[in-house]
């Protein structure tokens, strides 16, 4: 488990919740969700993510971080509860952002066992968010449907770009490789 805080080696992940109604006793109505990962905590990237994933006129609630104050000049309703004067801890402040990340570190830990490399982390990010998206579709179909249609709009990937390495030398060597023998047919 590692150290506590904003000094760690931790990667630190940046949460927006769609709230699409009240708190009704322990029932949260959480819409969709937009993750990414940011370089260093307290940067301005947090703003640029709010611009980029909320439409101009939403309410934006933030915790006490004055660097998100400039969103209410940009046409954002922006509503702050600062963490540290607040009397109530953050998962009662803020509730969908801790219930998303809580739900995110219980993924990470059940599927992946806690061992999520920083190159990859934004991936496992997408990843996350499209299954919590798509946790209530009625449409099972629909959820492959967009899946095969998020390939296909989507730049391919080399295996040695996925896992961070190089071409190797034998790669190279193949190119100028006679071709194997198949089985198909070459001509219909």
């Amino acid at each position: 488990m590692g150290k506590p805080g904003a000094s760690t080696d931790k990667v630190p992940v940046m949460i927006a919740v769609e709230n699409v109604g009240p708190q009704v006793g322990r029932k949260l109505l959480l819409g969709r969700v937009r993750l990414a990962a940011a370089d260093a905590p307290g940067s301005k990237q947090l703003v640029d993510f709010a611009r980029t994933t909320a439409a101009p006129g939403s309410v934006i609630r933030t915790d006490g971080a004055r660097m998100f104050r400039v969103l209410a000049e940009e046409g954002f309703t922006h509503e702050y509860i600062s963490g540290y004067s607040s009397p109530q801890p953050g998962h009662v402040t803020l509730p969908g952002p801790h219930r998303v990340a809580s739900l995110l570190k219980r993924w990470n830990a059940g599927t992946h066992h806690y061992r999520v490399e920083r190159e990859h982390l934004q991936y496992y990010l997408d990843e996350f968010a499209f299954r919590f998206n798509r946790r209530r579709s009625r449409a099972r179909g629909m959820l492959f449907y967009r899946l095969l249609q998020q390939s296909v709009n989507t730049d391919p990937y080399p295996l040695t770009e996925l896992i961070g390495g190089t071409a190797t030398a034998d790669r190279a060597d193949d190119e100028h490789a006679e071709p194997l023998p198949s089985n198909t047919f070459s001509e219909f």
